[in-house]
């Protein structure tokens, strides 16, 4: 099974940069490996993708060394499990409250005794053609990443139960749903909705655990990383739409 450099990286404390895809496209998970993007993370819940065309953009992950991330809409096994069965090496979940939440996506990602994911001859198993499914079980235990979201008034007031559970790997603040919950759509940069995140990673740090963090663009990210968020995002579109309003604007002069 493939090594999970992203995971490998945290685990030895330095930081991490990624990037969300949010179409239906192996090209731009090809281009963002190439270009030196850690991991991506295929947004399967705000995008369209569904496992079939998620198979082919974890291909492109695969060929190019980035790891592949899928950000899943519910917290549901059988859901999970046939974006884990296609390859990715992690699980990004949304709406994750409470303690209950939490350890149920861990028991969906990882295979007995440390959870309740079912077992099969899939691709992420080499198609049963590779190492032994006993030895498979092992490693994908190993190399499987768990993010779970922090986006919700009731997810900060149960940050602390939430840290406590075992085989998550970060806590990703998602700041455009947690200003929603706060009463401020859509105001990230609102002093109150920034005391909140500010107070949310250090309770994770204090926990000894990951930050995450979405950020807008370069200048974002590096004091994302200054505070001490080590799994860093940004989003293709974003990018994309900076990159070509740029570009008009010095083009027009």
């Amino acid at each position: 099974m493939r090594i999970n450099e992203t995971k490998a990286k945290l685990q030895a404390g330095e930081p991490v940069l990624g990037i969300f895809v949010g179409f239906a496209s192996p090209t731009v998970v090809e281009l963002c490996g190439i270009a030196g993007f850690d991991f991506v993370v295929i947004d399967s819940e705000h995008g369209p993708m569904n496992p079939q065309s998620c198979e082919d953009m974890v291909r492109a992950a695969d060929a190019t060394g980035i790891t592949p991330i899928i950000r899943v809409a519910q917290n549901v096994s059988q859901v999970i499990l046939r974006y884990l069965d296609i390859g990715a090496l992690g699980i990004q979940m949304p709406i994750v409250n409470t303690r209950a939440d939490a350890e149920r996506l861990v028991q969906a990602v990882k295979y007995p005794p440390e959870g309740r994911r079912g077992l099969a001859s899939v691709r992420a198993a080499s198609y049963g053609l590779g190492e032994p499914l006993a030895d498979y079980v092992v490693e994908a235990n190993k190399q499987t990443m768990v993010i779970s979201h922090v986006e919700n008034v009731e997810a900060v007031n149960n940050l602390d139960e939430l840290t406590q559970v075992p085989g998550i790997d970060v806590f990703f603040i998602g700041p455009t749903d947690l200003s929603q919950s706060l009463g401020y759509p859509g105001k990230t940069q609102d002093p109150a909705v920034r005391e909140v995140i500010a107070q949310a990673r250090q309770r994770i740090q204090a926990a000894g655990r990951v930050a995450g963090f979405m950020t807008t663009d370069a200048a974002a990210a590096r004091r994302a990383l200054a505070e001490g968020f080590r799994y860093v995002t940004v989003n293709t579109t974003g990018l994309l739409g900076r990159a070509a309003r740029s570009f008009l604007a010095e083009a027009r002069g």
